[in-house]
């Protein structure tokens, strides 16, 4: 309940912001025509998601014949925290890893990297594939692409006001310092609030997908040493031949970054600190 309070605020915060630029730019309609662009852009992203993330990695369907143990964790799990079965599919990676993809619970799909069944023990992996099932009960899906949507408006407005600015094109109460801090904050201030907000969005769901996952497993210790096994085996991860390669854009959906290299500060990473997951995951 506490991740979806934070959660919920983080969402009325980055709406209030996008409220407060669309009054500093005074142009209601480019705002409207703004939002609704990012709208139709997110959701097709929001609607295919689940075929575009799939394809991207190659991930091959499988079912209980082909994997067994996998797929009978996940049947398993389904069956406990009352959702539909989802679709199970395996990636071909020696990054040991896993994600979760789907507009609802109806359309989900569950995926697990060949590395990440090398690594873990079976009531690991039951863990990680509870920590994904959760995302799909709590539609952290929706979640990520309604917080995507309004950092996208926010973004795109600056953007256009920033191309303006370099035209000449002004409303002719643009002089004077106020003015000036007021477009200085709206350019660069503006769009780096509204991406860190997102990800904070994206750690509070992985908190809660983590708790949730607990619950529905019953075994919070198992998560919590595979998320250690999982954060030592991605910062030591080699690609090898045929490795499906992970992107930037879809980092956030994998149970541990495996981009940790380009996380510079906690602000801009798309995951709680692995020590802090695993501490509360501990008390639990």
């Amino acid at each position: 309940m506490g991740n979806m309070i934070k959660t919920t605020l983080l969402l009325a915060t980055l709406t209030g912001l996008l409220i407060i630029i669309g009054q500093m730019v005074g142009g209601t309609s480019g705002m409207i025509i703004a939002f609704i662009f990012a709208i139709v852009m997110n959701f097709g992203t929001y609607w295919y998601s689940d075929k575009i993330v799939l394809k991207m990695y190659r991930a091959q369907e499988v079912t209980a014949a082909e994997a067994p143990q996998l797929y009978g964790i996940v049947q398993q799990l389904t069956t406990r925290a009352n959702l539909p079965m989802p679709k199970v599919y395996i990636v071909n990676t020696s990054m040991p890893n896993a994600f979760a993809t789907g507009r609802d619970p109806k359309h989900a799909a569950v995926a697990a990297t060949t590395g990440i069944m090398d690594l873990l023990s079976a009531e690991e992996l039951e863990g990680v594939m509870a920590h994904e099932l959760a995302h799909v009960k709590n539609r952290d899906t929706l979640i990520s692409a309604v917080a995507a949507t309004i950092a996208g408006v926010i973004t795109m407005v600056a953007t256009w006001v920033k191309w303006a600015a370099i035209f000449g094109v002004n409303r002719g109460d643009s002089q004077g310092p106020g003015n000036l801090i007021g477009f200085l904050a709206l350019v660069i201030v503006a769009p780096i609030a509204a991406t860190i907000i997102q990800l904070a969005i994206s750690r509070s769901r992985e908190f809660a997908a983590d708790e949730e996952g607990s619950r529905i497993s019953q075994k919070p210790w198992a998560l919590a040493s595979a998320l250690e096994k999982l954060e030592y085996g991605n910062s030591h991860y080699r690609e090898r031949k045929g490795d499906s390669k992970p992107s930037e854009a879809t980092a956030h959906m994998f149970i541990v970054n495996p981009l940790k290299g380009n996380s510079i500060m906690n602000l801009f990473r798309t995951h709680p600190v692995t020590e802090e997951r695993v501490k509360r995951l501990r008390a639990m």
